[in-house]
């Protein structure tokens, strides 16, 4: 069984992005999202992913990865996933030695900034770097399933 460790945060300032090493573009959809699970689709370049996901609120969840052929990720997303489909660049950012992945969303989520941290233990202290806002980790408007079902651009408004 695995176990994801994360914390989520808005940004407060784009000095971020003097940092990144590298950029992925990704696209994602949703098959499932029920009280206690997650099941998504997830295509980068020329790889893909079945991820399942505990629908569990906090900083740890259970989650499974396997990698599936890329032409059945593209079908499944174009013709089972709820829409929208989820469309973002991931930047990778090192600070104080801590890899930072900071999603930028595009599509109905465009506008939207979102900094995670995965740690490998529970409790696990990390500094927090100087561009960093709220923590959002426990606020589920900000959980990929969650921006499938209401887009950002949709309640950002209200």
């Amino acid at each position: 069984m695995a176990i994801e460790i994360e914390h989520k945060f808005l940004l407060a300032n784009d000095d971020w992005r003097e940092q990144i090493i590298r950029s992925v573009k990704y696209r994602q959809g949703y098959l499932s999202s029920q009280t206690t699970s997650s099941i998504r689709i997830r295509i980068s370049d020329d790889h893909a992913w079945l991820n399942i996901k505990s629908a569990t609120i906090g900083t740890h969840r259970h989650e499974y990865e396997y990698e599936i052929p890329l032409s059945d990720a593209n079908e499944i997303i174009n013709n089972l996933c709820r829409k929208p489909i989820i469309e973002k660049t991931r930047h990778f950012v090192i600070d104080d030695g801590n890899t930072w992945e900071i999603d930028e969303f595009d599509g109905d989520n465009q506008g939207l900034c979102v900094a995670e941290i995965e740690l490998p233990e529970i409790g696990k202290p990390f500094s927090k770097p100087h561009w960093l806002g709220e923590e959002v980790t426990h606020d589920l408007r900000y959980y990929n399933n969650n921006l499938a079902i209401h887009p950002y651009l949709e309640w950002r408004e209200n």
